[in-house]
């Protein structure tokens, strides 16, 4: 199998949105709105708004197989920016296969030519296969549990 990590093509949106779909059915987002997935697929487009996207392809069936969003933001602990990383999906038949490292791996890098101070994100506690992922990359948690307020 050959992966190619790079940005989608404004043509890929069915096959970019296959996979934000899985990503929404994993995560049991059932009321995500279709208005809402145009609108972040014109915001990856649009160069004047900070979330961004990579994907993996699998050059040998032209498909994609993964996406990442992230996007820089300011904050309080330092001077320059820092990296959220929002949202990672892999397609089930290419789990296991370095595609999530590798889409990770593409924003560190991004993140670095940028100058940016960190990429950070986080995970469901019991996303058992992810976190073990995250744990190899990153040596484990920082220690922070995250708490959310809806309206």
């Amino acid at each position: 199998m050959s992966q190619i990590i790079r940005r989608p093509a404004l043509n890929e949106q069915s096959q970019w949105q296959r996979l934000w779909e899985g990503y929404l059915q994993f995560y049991q987002a059932k009321n995500f709105s279709p208005e809402l997935t145009d609108l972040l697929w014109s915001r990856i487009h649009d160069l004047q708004h900070p979330i961004q996207c990579f994907v993996s392809e699998d050059i040998t069936r032209n498909q994609l197989s993964g996406l990442v969003h992230f996007f820089p933001h300011t904050n309080t602990w330092k001077a320059g920016q820092v990296c959220y990383l929002e949202d990672l999906y892999v397609d089930s038949t290419y789990r296991g296969n370095g595609v999530g490292r590798a889409l990770i791996q593409a924003v560190i890098n991004y993140a670095k030519e940028q100058s940016w101070e960190y990429v950070y994100w986080h995970t469901q506690h019991d996303n058992h296969n992810a976190r073990e992922l995250y744990d190899r990359l990153t040596g484990g948690t920082d220690g922070f549990v995250t708490y959310r307020i809806s309206f």
